[in-house]
């Protein structure tokens, strides 16, 4: 389906009934990451998978930024007023939820997988390699991943959603980063997932699924 927001077309997919729960994905990828997941939380949630703005079947653009793509989904979220809603976002879709969940007051719920604060905040080496490939060829997505984002510890600590906070341990975000994170948002709990790497947990697995239900359910 297709939602008009913000001047681009958003595209999405809606799957089961209950609370709702909306899903953005990684940098590069779409909602059908997914798929696997949604199997687990369908029963439970009405599942709301959007492609971000410049990915999947959404509208394609010039230029990222992560405020213009946290406005999207704040503006999704309104159109369907939807309320206490569940986010779950994983790395760029991490990025999107911390924005989104301190400017709207609709998610009571965040969940967010290998998120960052900063460029710095990812390990060095990919760093080095997102900025070879850019030289190599421009694009949008890894642009976005170099010069942004720029969130700030007061951004963090008006979060009023109860939060997870998830990584791998063998996470292309650095440990520290994921750590502080944790601690600055008022309600949180932090897991950092053994022998995980950044979306082995995630991409196409059922994992999780098991995460998100089994977080929002014990509270």
């Amino acid at each position: 389906m297709i939602e008009h927001i913000n001047g681009i077309d958003i595209n999405y997919e809606i799957t089961g009934s209950g609370r709702p729960l909306v899903m953005i994905h990684g940098n590069g990828e779409d909602h059908t990451i997914f798929d696997e997941s949604v199997e687990i939380l369908k029963d439970s949630f009405t599942c709301y998978c959007l492609d971000s703005r410049g990915h999947g079947a959404s509208t394609k653009v010039p230029v990222l930024h992560y405020t213009d793509m946290a406005e999207d989904v704040i503006r999704f979220i309104e159109k369907h007023d939807l309320n206490d809603v569940v986010f779950y976002g994983f790395s760029d879709g991490g990025i999107i939820g911390l924005i989104a969940a301190a400017k709207c007051p609709r998610i009571t719920k965040l969940i967010v997988s290998g998120a960052n604060l900063t460029p710095r905040g990812a390990k060095l080496w990919i760093r080095v390699v997102i900025n070879a490939k850019n030289i190599v060829k421009k694009d949008p997505m890894l642009e976005l991943m170099i010069k942004e984002p720029h969130i700030s510890d007061d951004l963090l600590k008006s979060i009023r959603a109860d939060t997870l906070v998830l990584a791998g341990s063998k996470d292309l975000i650095r440990e520290g980063e994921t750590r502080h994170i944790a601690r600055c948002i008022p309600k949180s709990e932090l897991k950092i997932l053994k022998g995980e790497t950044h979306g082995s947990y995630i991409e196409h697995n059922e994992k999780i699924g098991h995460l998100i239900r089994d977080f929002v359910c014990k509270n």
